[in-house]
């Protein structure tokens, strides 16, 4: 069966209870929540990990490509989306895919991602099935 990473960056713990014209009400467990079904609708093993350190989502992809077990990982930057440190690297060193998905779209609030050029792909502006979209993504690209 197909694993895939889903990394929820900084500050998605605060989905539903911030900034909710932008991002809408689903809170980080209603979001999870629906990826875990889109996980299984589409056949796909979903892992999910939150963290608002970047140094433990560092950790947690250097982690999954020691044990060799995950196909692909999405990740959700969030308060990540211009990090210049070592979650870019990270993103380009390790062995499986890395898509980026923002429910919105942060271009077009003027913020650039720094993390897109180190990812196979990105999803934008689709709300919370951007994810599903990006799954989709995955088991096309690795089949």
């Amino acid at each position: 069966m197909t694993k895939v990473l889903v990394i929820q960056g900084a500050a998605m713990n605060m989905r539903g209870k911030v900034q909710v014209e932008v991002f809408g009400t689903s809170t980080l467990d209603d979001i999870n929540k629906e990826i875990h079904g889109y996980g299984q609708e589409l056949g796909i093993d979903i892992d999910i990990f939150h963290s608002n350190i970047e140094g433990e989502v560092v950790n947690y992809l250097y982690s999954a490509h020691d044990a060799g077990d995950v196909d692909a990982c999405l990740i959700n930057p969030a308060g990540y989306t211009t990090s210049s440190g070592v979650l870019r690297a990270a993103i380009a060193q390790v062995s499986f895919p890395v898509i980026e998905v923002h429910a919105s779209n942060p271009t077009s609030r003027g913020t650039v991602s720094t993390i897109q050029p180190v990812s196979k792909g990105s999803v934008y502006g689709f709300g919370y099935y951007g994810y599903y979209l990006a799954l989709e993504g995955v088991k096309h690209l690795i089949s």
